[in-house]
């Protein structure tokens, strides 16, 4: 039997913060970010743990400028930063970025998969500065966390769930993390294309 092709969508969403959802395992980030205004924050969590939609509402809350190509930019204006991803970019940039913001009193969110322990800077003064910045993790998921994830990514890809044992069958099976529960609905979502099949527990088992 010939397979219908699927193609790889990326969904975008509106960064609106009542589509957050907010629970012990990022409640502190999360007021610390949105209602408490840190000035000067290090926003670390496991991959796919909301941390870029979570920069994306604190970006849009202090009209901030995402450092992508464009570190002249700040060099001699007073934009508030958001660095997304740290490991991706330069060291010694940052590292004058964030004495730029710490000098001239200049709101800044830095996001990383890693704690500032874990991570083997090249410019132990970088180190040094971020230890003083307010630090703030997303834990891994809890079971309600885990349930609210993969009912929106579902819900978002348009499956009908047609009893809840789906649930309860999936999140027995999966590895329990962000990551794990991105990748088993992404799998899902191909497999239910190739087959032209709705989501039942007998499609899950060719996967799981």
């Amino acid at each position: 039997m010939t397979k219908q092709k699927s193609f790889t969508y990326k969904f975008d969403y509106n960064s609106d913060q009542f589509n957050f959802f907010v629970n012990e395992t990022n409640f502190y980030a999360f007021n610390a970010l949105i209602k408490n205004n840190s000035k000067f924050s290090f926003l670390y969590g496991p991959n796919k743990s909301g941390k870029s939609y979570l920069s994306e509402l604190w970006l849009k809350k202090n009209h901030a400028v995402q450092l992508a190509n464009n570190y002249s930019l700040f060099l001699n204006n007073r934009y508030n930063i958001l660095i997304d991803d740290f490991l991706s970019f330069d060291e010694e940039k940052v590292f004058h970025l964030v004495n730029n913001c710490i000098l001239n009193d200049i709101s800044i969110l830095i996001t990383s998969n890693k704690k500032i322990n874990e991570i083997q800077f090249e410019y132990f003064d970088l180190s040094s500065r971020l230890k003083t910045f307010s630090n703030l993790e997303i834990l891994n998921p809890n079971d309600e966390m885990l349930i609210t994830i993969l009912t929106k990514l579902l819900v978002d890809r348009q499956f009908i769930i047609n009893s809840n044992d789906i649930f309860e069958y999936i999140l027995k099976r999966v590895e329990r993390s962000y990551q794990g529960i991105n990748d088993i609905v992404n799998k899902l979502d191909i497999l239910s294309l190739e087959k032209k099949r709705q989501l039942t527990i007998p499609l899950i088992k060719e996967i799981l």
